[in-house]
């Protein structure tokens, strides 16, 4: 199962059109190949209209924003009444919550909350957790190096056999020596390094990405230091002759207890099972998932404390996030243009065609779960972060995210005397999507 390749430069421009998160030089450090291009781009001053100002930060410009504050999550998340009084009336009605950290200065922390403990099904947010949960593993399994663990991301390559299959959103692959790009559905033959089975999980936001990922953090765990040189029919094994119910308790220990190791709840947030029904084969659901503004916001304030994990975790972690590739939804707006945003969004929703015949993707009429957990950062020293969560049923809220997104900003800047910036009705783009959707598709 394991190649463990020491991957060479490619001098040659890769054809990469599609999405990217990790910061455009990380190639050589990571080895998504697909990164190479848009660095090539930048270096030739070849225009790139894909992405804003804010993002071409360099990986070594990503930092930690709360490493110097020691307090508790509790003395962090204390509500700060006037500014929540600001917060809440911007927020629309019933069917949103929402957290939101002023972090601009570190030694004066204001936090505003809005039916932040009401639990939502989190969708492709929840990927964040099976992020905690590889990072963890490889924690465990190397503590005395981090030399170690990116080695095991970079140079490790799995393939995707049935996990990663059941996906019908599509992730890129290249190439190399044809320098094509094809944007296609994972395949069972389909082989990644770690690192870019993380990029497509938190980019595009495949599904059979983070299944493929939970089982290769439930490999860890039951392998430890033998893993790296388990055999792809020796996991197979593993899976075939493991009782069921063992399996489906590792998968939700391994992918929920980092949670509860850092103080999030059970109620807070949780994943109940794969991502992608083909991986249930073996492994079935437990507890179901749910996400709450609070839960998100504690993960989101203890990586910029440098506590998920450690301090190199949380910093690489925040690099994954980074966000170098076409905004959506919350991230959207043009106020955050020029800021710098590490970002994840999740939607599901159901529609009920007897009620509805014309009821509409993203626009569930049963439930319309859309979620965005965000971390920005302005050139002017304005930083904060969002978790945001709604169910509006029958609209859309893609727009409305992205409209309150410009004035979140704007509270929290406190701006009120500089221009309007006009912004346009919100318009998707075709191949729009962060990897749930119908029902079924997500988690």
């Amino acid at each position: 199962m394991k190649n463990v390749l020491k991957i060479t430069l490619v001098v040659g421009i890769l054809a990469s059109f599609g999405f990217n998160i990790y910061p455009i030089d990380g190639y050589e450090r990571t080895g998504i190949k697909r990164l190479y291009q848009i660095k090539k781009f930048h270096d030739d001053s070849i225009p790139y209209r894909r992405i804003p100002a804010g993002a071409y930060k360099s990986f070594k410009d990503i930092k930690l924003n709360l490493k110097s504050v020691s307090d508790s999550l509790s003395s962090i998340l204390k509500e700060d009444k006037e500014f929540s009084t600001k917060i809440k009336r911007i927020i629309p009605g019933g069917a949103y919550s929402a957290a939101v950290l002023d972090m601009s200065n570190p030694n004066d922390l204001k936090y505003a909350e809005h039916r932040e403990n009401i639990g939502y099904q989190p969708g492709s947010v929840g990927k964040l957790a099976v992020l905690n949960a590889l990072f963890t593993q490889l924690a465990r399994i190397c503590p005395d190096s981090w030399d170690d663990r990116m080695m095991y991301l970079k140079d490790i390559k799995v393939s995707s056999r049935y996990w990663g299959t059941g996906d019908h959103h599509t992730v890129p692959i290249y190439n190399i020596e044809e320098d094509k790009l094809t944007k296609r559905q994972v395949r069972a033959t389909d082989e990644f390094s770690l690192f870019e089975w993380l990029d497509h999980m938190v980019s595009v936001s495949n599904n059979g990405a983070a299944s493929v990922l939970m089982r290769e953090s439930m490999l860890m765990a039951a392998f430890n230091e033998k893993y790296i040189d388990l055999t792809e029919e020796e996991a197979e094994e593993y899976f075939k002759n493991t009782k069921r119910d063992s399996l489906t308790n590792l998968m939700h220990t391994v992918v929920n207890q980092p949670l509860r190791d850092l103080g999030i709840t059970e109620d807070e947030w949780r994943l109940g099972g794969l991502f992608t029904r083909p991986a249930g084969k073996y492994v079935g659901r437990k507890g179901g998932s749910i996400g709450t503004p609070k839960g998100l916001m504690k993960f989101l304030v203890l990586l910029e404390q440098g506590k998920v994990v450690d301090e190199k975790t949380s910093l690489e972690m925040k690099r994954l996030l980074y966000l170098t590739d076409r905004r959506i939804r919350y991230a959207k707006s043009p106020r955050l243009d020029s800021a710098a945003v590490y970002f994840k969004s999740g939607s599901y929703y159901k529609c009920d065609r007897e009620k509805n015949p014309n009821c509409a993707s993203y626009a569930g009429n049963v439930f319309n779960y859309m979620n965005s957990v965000i971390i920005v950062e302005h050139d002017d020293g304005v930083k904060y972060i969002v978790s945001l969560m709604s169910n509006v049923l029958n609209k859309n809220s893609a727009g409305a995210h992205m409209y309150l997104a410009s004035k979140i900003d704007d509270v929290i800047k406190n701006n009120v005397d500089l221009p309007e910036v006009k912004e346009e009705p919100y318009k998707a783009d075709d191949d729009e999507d962060d990897g749930n959707g119908a029902i079924g598709d997500g988690n």
